[in-house]
């Protein structure tokens, strides 16, 4: 079985079982962020894990198995994703990527944000002009060196 194959069928079983990404995070014992990262092939869960899920959405061992594998993380179809959604996150880093690279540097100095050493938090912000999307990132800093 595929990775891809396997997401499609977690998400279906999640579908019919009417289930959150929340809710499956808190069964598998982790943040809802990285269990849907997870689920969705960027990250390898433990045998555990990967058991609590095909146990709470009724699949079989072949996707406990697919859930174990490394993936090849950031892969997506295309270079500029055409899905909304994944589209304006990608338009606030074309906007506004020198400035946060400028603002890290001029805070922290010649450096990057990790993306290994790593979380991010997805909130709903109530607002009198509606509801607003709260993204958090949190990387480790990572000076640049020369040996």
């Amino acid at each position: 079985m595929i990775r891809e194959e396997a997401t499609e069928m977690i998400l279906e079983a999640k579908k019919e079982k009417e289930l959150t990404f929340e809710v499956i995070a808190r069964k598998v014992g982790a943040h809802k962020v990285w269990t849907t990262a997870a689920l969705m092939g960027q990250h390898p869960m433990t045998a555990e894990q990967a058991d609590t899920v095909v146990d709470l959405l009724d699949l079989d061992s072949e996707v406990a198995r697919a859930l174990q594998e490394i993936p090849l993380r950031g892969a997506l179809d295309q270079d500029v994703p055409t899905d909304p959604t994944i589209y304006r996150i990608h338009e606030v880093t074309q906007v506004y990527g020198t400035t946060i690279k400028a603002l890290i540097n001029e805070e922290f100095g010649d450096g990057i944000m990790s993306a290994i050493t790593f979380h991010m938090d997805i909130e709903r912000e109530e607002s009198e002009a509606g509801p607003r999307v709260k993204i958090t990132y949190n990387g480790k800093f990572l000076p640049y060196t020369w040996e």
